[in-house]
């Protein structure tokens, strides 16, 4: 029994090692992929000419003058007075430093936030939290802006954080929180978040810092200042139009609606004061719940949609705003944290389809975050019982693998609830648009797919199965026949998809995600045929007579087709998602549909979409053998990943879930080194 209980120790100190080593590896993978993504950044950077560079700080040449003549510069006049004496290094090692020193100091705020994680930090978590935020940071908005010449916003951030989480001692620590506050005033918030959380004598030196570097900066720059201070309200129209977007504050948010003057002011007034009121009691909570990181981020967030201009290089306290925790259940807790980093790391267009009645939304998606964040997103206390232990999510019994050759991955778990709906959505939105991106960004060389539509013309001529012509102009002489497949063409390749969508997800959760994963592999095989294949169809076929019913005539000796190719690409047409979209539909619903009617309708919608995209010229008949082969490869594929789609049982019924045990309130004082 002895020489058992050695064995049996033996193998898990052996355990303990393994996983220890597995957890050292993906960390140093991380940090090698944020020490990557630095690199991209300062490539990015230092391809700027040496003579526009030195134009981001408008003082040529650090000769006398005013920050602003150019109307570029955004920083304070304490923030010009600090940067003037860079100016005399010569431009390629002012470039070089600049860069570096700026990106250290991103990863400096990744280290010294991970370690403000409210505890207890499961040990996974704290070793991988550092690389991971700081690549995170690296891709995102604000860093991407804040690494131009001139620009002081990331300094900001990591001055308060140090005074927060590692500097020793109340007036250090209000020193630095000052000095943060003249670089961007808005950030002098933090001195009443201070002062709530019983930090007073860091809040008062962190109010005469501020005083005493604001004066300081009237002093030398007298002019400056005036223009900063009185002409521009705290910078307000300085490096860009007020009602810019790069602006996400309310200030400019109510600017780009239309609203100015007075009324404008007074309604900025009272929604920064109801802002900043709110704001601070959430942070104030969360600080004295033992949150301190939270806190400080919904602090930053206030600072930047209250500021009268909040430039998107200023919005990195949204991004350490993840570390907040939202939803009892386990599948909600990615939500939030997804949300903000596609937020910050993505174009608005991405996020939002290009509608003008979602302009509003779309073109102040920065400034949301920061507002939700900062008086709306409900972060759980520490004291919740769902802080720890979240009611997990059930999952079906495991199935063995069809072939024994191929196993299934282990990773690929069935689900028996349905996902979050704000998360789906969001990731369908964006799935889309990259879809879009990338299917416009294939190769379009006329040659090359006028030359492969001759290839696919002269297969389907040696197989017999050229009809495209025939049906094209029998179709063009029948008006009504016309009007019909023109409108099925146009009308049914996104509504349909997107209703079985719709009614899996609120009927049939498990059948949900097994048919949104085959239509997602399907569409992503498709993106590879496009890039691979580029195909001319047949309305773009010269000589070939083809009418094309849907579009219109088209100038063929033009290669740019009219105003078509400003909307996608034209020669993407193998494989034919049009017909592959639908024949997935009618797979789903003839396979799911409890009706006989059902089926039948199942059936007919493939059948008609083929249809109609060799009777409006859209595309050849192998397009649609091609839209078949993804579909089949997708729905092949999930079989492969995780089993027979009927091998989850229970999938819908109700499980009885354990309720996660109360914790003890977790509640204490605004934590410091101090």
């Amino acid at each position: 029994m002895a020489n058992a209980a050695e064995h049996s120790g033996a193998n898990g100190h052996a355990g303990v090692i393994g996983g220890s080593g597995r957890l050292g590896a993906a960390r140093l993978l991380l940090w090698a992929l944020a020490g990557a993504l630095a690199v991209r950044q300062a490539a990015a950077v230092l391809r700027v000419p040496p003579g526009e560079w030195l134009s981001g700080f408008h003082l040529p040449g650090g000769l006398p003058g005013s920050l602003y003549d150019a109307g570029q510069f955004t920083g304070s006049p304490f923030a010009g007075l600090v940067l003037r004496p860079f100016l005399g290094l010569a431009a390629p090692s002012l470039e070089v430093a600049w860069t570096c020193v700026t990106l250290l100091f991103v990863a400096a705020i990744g280290l010294v936030a991970a370690r403000g994680l409210p505890d207890p930090v499961p040990r996974r978590t704290a070793l991988l939290a550092a690389p991971v935020l700081t690549a995170l940071m690296m891709v995102s908005l604000p860093v991407r802006e804040a690494a131009s010449p001139g620009q002081t916003a990331v300094l900001p951030v990591l001055l308060v954080l140090l005074a927060v989480f590692r500097v020793p001692g109340e007036r250090p620590a209000g020193f630095l929180v000052g000095l943060a506050a003249a670089l961007q005033p808005a950030l002098l918030l933090f001195a009443p978040l201070l002062w709530l959380t019983g930090r007073r004598p860091a809040a008062r030196t962190a109010a005469v810092t501020f005083a005493g570097a604001t004066a300081l900066s009237w002093a030398a720059l007298p002019r400056d200042s005036w223009t900063y201070w009185i002409q521009h309200l705290a910078g307000t129209g300085l490096g860009g139009a007020p009602d810019s977007l790069a602006n996400q504050s309310v200030h400019g948010a109510l600017l780009r609606l239309g609203l100015s003057g007075p009324a404008e002011m007074l309604l900025y007034a009272a929604l920064a004061a109801g802002i900043g009121w709110i704001g601070l009691r959430r942070a104030v909570r969360y600080a004295r719940d033992g949150q301190l990181l939270l806190a400080v981020a919904i602090t930053g967030c206030v600072a930047v949609a209250v500021s009268p201009a909040g430039w998107r290089h200023q919005l990195l306290w949204v991004l350490l705003a993840v570390a907040g925790k939202v939803g009892s259940r386990a599948a909600d807790r990615p939500v939030w944290p997804v949300a903000v980093v596609l937020a910050m790391t993505l174009p608005s267009d991405v996020l939002l389809p290009n509608l003008a009645a979602l302009a509003p939304v779309r073109d102040n998606v920065l400034l949301l975050a920061a507002l939700a964040a900062a008086c709306a997103v409900p972060f759980l206390p520490r004291s919740s019982p769902y802080w720890r232990e979240p009611v997990p999510t059930a999952y079906g019994r495991p199935v063995a693998a069809r072939w024994s050759r191929v196993p299934l991955m282990p990773f690929w778990r069935r689900v028996l609830s349905r996902p979050n709906l704000l998360l789906e959505l969001l990731l369908i939105r964006v799935g889309y648009s990259l879809y879009s991106h990338i299917r416009a960004a294939a190769p379009t060389s006329r040659s090359l797919a006028e030359g492969n539509g001759a290839q696919i013309h002269g297969i389907e001529r040696a197989l017999g199965i050229d009809i495209e012509h025939a049906v094209n102009h029998a179709v063009a002489k029948t008006p009504w026949l016309e009007a019909f497949f023109n409108f099925y063409y146009t009308s049914f390749h996104f509504v349909v998809p997107l209703t079985i969508l719709a009614v899996l997800y609120w009927r049939r959760p498990g059948d949900y995600r097994w048919a949104r994963a085959s239509l997602g592999l399907a569409t992503v095989l498709a993106l590879v045929g496009f890039w691979l294949y580029p195909l001319a169809p047949p309305r773009l076929m010269p000589a070939l007579g083809f009418i094309d019913t849907v579009h219109g005539p088209q100038d063929l000796a033009n290669p740019s087709y009219g105003a078509m190719t400003a909307i996608s690409n034209q020669y993407a047409a193998m494989p034919s998602l049009h017909f592959g979209w639908s024949l997935w539909c009618g797979i789903v619903i003839v396979v799911l549909a409890p009706k006989g009617w059902q089926k039948v309708l199942g059936v007919l919608h493939p059948l008609i979409t083929v249809c109609a995209i060799v009777a409006t010229a859209n595309h050849w008949v192998l397009d649609a053998v091609g839209g078949a082969a993804v579909v089949s490869a997708g729905f092949g594929l999930v079989y492969v990943l995780s089993g027979p789609r009927g091998s989850s049982a229970g999938v819908g019924a109700q499980v009885r879930l354990p309720r996660p045990r109360v914790e003890e309130p977790a509640v204490s004082a605004a934590r410091g080194t101090g």
